[in-house]
């Protein structure tokens, strides 16, 4: 085991300069929900158009996430070998690329292909990210910050779906990746201009792809990190359930007009942010690992409810949107946690550690998403899956990261 610096560099900036940072990270993070969610409303005139079926465009959507995921695995060790900006600033113009290919995509097959790519480039924006937080902060700390992060990158999901509906006022779905790929351009300038690199020279890792897979290895066998890591993953399947199944549930089965399901799936995401702030204020009296288990038991219940309002259809769309809440609501609390708790104790990898946090976490939501599609595109297939999550990360805790062994502060160990 090794301590933690008694002074980590975030500790010395000002409030001004944390502002900063939370807006610069928190928009290069906000181009993966963007990417995923601004083309949720037009998903029905998707599948018309390219005459093909729901089924297969929710495909396109878990082809995102897949790229996401095994992006992350590559873009984690360059991280931490590269330094933090050239790894990103190629992600940054791979996603631009697949995004003015995505609009003249021909088929379902070519955009699904592209999706993948654009995935991929998203990637380091997640990773990079992730790892200069963990460069500058640690512990409580790092938590406090993810969640102020979280509330910059959480007004994605809610201005994604308006944006995309929006966007098809004035034209079609392929429109939407016009506008993403100039967003694109805008994060490849931000980047260039107000993100300075975080990881010296001395603090590299150079051992080639013999030291990647000893650093993956060590993860691995840490058994509070892996914990951690499902817990994060998990949670993350349950929001892409909601993510997957919300545009085929609120519009196809409830009805709703694509500007008033910008509106439903927005006000999700807001619980979402909420949760992520008034855990900042919860961590001022309570450890990480306690939040993170009273959070994890209200998703739990908030998920029976909504399989049984799902299932049952009292109350109507009014009480599976407020179940719905609920369940965000729990994921809001726990990921932050989940994640600081991983990353502070793999500070000398961060960028490997943040790889695989992601990977699992896009990865588990690239395979939960399109079992929405599977079980019937409908409110009690959402519910199943999305509730199904929230009990997994809780068993995850419970019988493999075991908080009850836990320090009250994450422990940095070596790799």
């Amino acid at each position: 085991m090794i301590e933690s610096p008694a002074v980590l560099p975030g500790e010395l900036m000002t409030l001004r300069q944390r502002v900063r940072l939370v807006v610069v990270l928190g928009s290069l993070i906000a181009v993966g929900p963007l990417t995923i969610d601004m083309y949720l409303p037009a998903l029905p005139a998707l599948t018309d158009d390219l005459e093909t079926t729901s089924t297969a465009v929710q495909l396109t959507l878990t082809g995102t996430l897949v790229g996401l995921a095994l992006g992350q695995l590559v873009i984690g060790p360059l991280a931490d070998a590269y330094g933090r900006r050239r790894p990103l600033l190629a992600g940054l113009a791979l996603h631009v690329v697949a995004s003015a290919l995505c609009v003249v995509a021909p088929s379902i097959g070519v955009l699904g292909v592209l999706r993948v790519i654009q995935g991929l480039g998203v990637a380091a924006t997640t990773v990079v990210a992730m790892a200069v937080v963990r460069d500058l902060f640690s512990g409580t700390a790092f938590a406090r910050l993810f969640s102020r992060l979280m509330l910059v990158m959480g007004l994605a999901p809610i201005l994604a779906p308006t944006v995309g509906s929006a966007v098809l006022e004035a034209t079609n779905w392929r429109g939407v990746f016009v506008v993403l790929g100039a967003f694109g351009v805008l994060l490849t300038i931000t980047a260039l201009v107000a993100l300075r690199e975080t990881l010296p020279p001395s603090r590299r890792r150079v051992g080639g792809v013999v030291d990647t897979v000893r650093t993956y290895g060590s993860l691995l066998t840490d058994r509070v990190f892996v914990g951690m890591v499902l817990v994060a993953g998990f949670g993350m399947a349950a929001v892409f359930s909601y993510v997957a199944g919300s545009s085929f549930v609120f519009q196809d089965q409830y009805g709703l007009d694509e500007r008033q399901f910008g509106i439903a799936f927005g006000a999700g995401a807001v619980g979402l942010i909420a949760a992520t702030q008034l855990n900042v204020r919860l961590l001022r009296r309570h450890t990480p690992q306690r939040v993170l288990v009273v959070a994890l038991a209200g998703g739990t219940a908030a998920g029976a409810l909504l399989i049984a309002f799902a299932a049952t259809g009292f109350g109507g769309l009014a009480t599976l949107l407020a179940a719905l809440w609920l369940v965000l609501f729990a994921g809001g609390l726990a990921m932050p946690n989940a994640s600081a708790v991983a990353m502070t104790r793999h500070g000398e990898a961060a960028g490997t550690a943040a790889a695989l946090l992601g990977a699992v976490q896009f990865g588990t939501g690239a395979l939960a998403a399109p079992l929405v599609g599977v079980l019937g595109n409908d409110s009690v297939a959402m519910a199943v899956v999305v509730a199904g999550g929230m009990v997994a990360a809780t068993s995850a805790l419970l019988l493999v990261a075991r908080p009850h062994r836990m320090p009250a502060e994450p422990v940095p160990v070596a790799a």
